[in-house]
C-alpha cells in the first residue's frame, strides 16, 4: 500500500488530515511520524514529498522522501514564506546564478531534464512566478542569455556558490530595488486612501441640497417650538337687550 504526503521538513505533526490518511492502513501513527521528521530534518521550513509502503498485514513501513519542489527550495535560498502576488511590480528576491545552479542540481535527478543546462533553466524559469530577479535582471533575459551560452563556465563547473563579493553586490542592488518598491507602495497607497476621502466627501448630501437633513433651527425658533399652544376665546358680540339693560 503506498501513500503519498506531504510535510513540514522535520516537523510533521498529528492531525485529521494525517489520521484520515494512515488510519486505513493500520501503522503506528506515532511511530511513523517519527521516522518522516528524522527522514526529512535536513528540509526544515519547507514543504517535502514523502512517499510511504505499507505491509498491511505486518503494519511495518519503509519512508521515502523526494525533494522539495523548486519553488520550495527556492523561498528557502531567499528566506522568504512566499512569493510576489504581483511579481510584474514587485519583486521579492535576487538570486546569482550559482545559486540556482545549486537548486539545478538537487532537482535534477527528478527532472526529466536532460542536462543540468536544461534544469537550470526550469528553475530560472520558476522565478519568473516567483517573483524574482537573477544576476540582477528579469529571468526572461537570463533564459536568453543561458542559451547563448554566457553561464556556460558555470554550469560545467557545476559551481553552485557565488563569491563573497558577488553575493555581497547582488544584496545591494535588491535592497536598492526593494526600497524603491516600498516608495512607490506607499504613495500609492496614499493616494487610494485621497480618492477614498474625495469620495466619501462627494457622497455626502449637502446641507440644504435634496436628501440633505435638515438644517439647524434658530434659538427663537427652538424657543417658539417649545411653548405650549395656547386656544384664545373670541370675544362674543353683546345682544341688544343686554345692551338696553345698561
Amino acid at each position: 500500500m503506498i501513500i503519498k504526503l506531504i510535510v513540514d521538513g522535520g516537523d510533521m505533526k498529528p492531525g485529521p488530515a494525517v489520521s484520515q490518511k494512515l488510519g486505513p492502513a493500520g501503522i503506528n501513527i506515532g511511530k511513523f511520524i517519527q521516522e518522516v521528521n528524522k527522514a526529512t530534518s535536513s528540509f526544515k521550513g519547507i514543504k517535502v514529498p514523502v512517499e510511504a509502503d505499507v505491509d498491511t498485514k505486518t503494519k511495518s513501513f519503509t519512508v521515502k522522501v523526494f525533494s522539495p519542489p523548486v519553488s520550495e527550495l527556492l523561498k528557502k535560498q531567499a528566506k522568504i514564506e512566499k512569493g510576489s502576488g504581483l511579481h510584474k511590480k514587485q519583486k521579492v528576491a535576487n538570486f546569482a546564478i550559482e545559486e540556482l545552479i545549486s537548486i539545478a542540481l538537487t532537482k535534477h535527478p527528478d527532472m526529466l531534464a536532460k542536462d543540468l543546462k536544461s534544469a537550470l533553466k526550469s528553475v530560472v524559469g520558476s522565478c519568473i512566478s516567483l517573483g524574482a530577479l537573477v544576476e540582477n535582471k528579469d529571468p526572461k533575459d537570463v533564459l536568453i542569455n543561458i542559451d547563448a551560452g554566457k553561464y556556460d563556465k558555470e554550469i560545467e563547473g557545476k559551481i553552485a556558490q557565488p563569491s563573497a563579493e558577488k553575493k555581497k553586490s547582488i544584496d545591494a542592488f535588491f535592497a536598492q530595488i526593494k526600497a524603491i518598491q516600498e516608495d512607490i507602495i506607499k504613495k500609492e497607497q496614499e493616494e487610494a486612501a485621497k480618492a477614498a476621502a474625495e469620495a466619501a466627501a462627494k457622497a455626502t448630501p449637502q446641507p440644504g441640497a435634496p436628501g440633505a437633513p435638515a438644517g439647524p433651527q434658530s434659538a427663537t425658533a427652538k424657543q417658539e417650538a417649545g411653548k405650549p399652544v395656547t386656544a384664545r376665546a373670541e370675544a362674543k358680540p353683546e345682544s341688544k337687550k343686554e345692551a338696553k339693560k345698561k
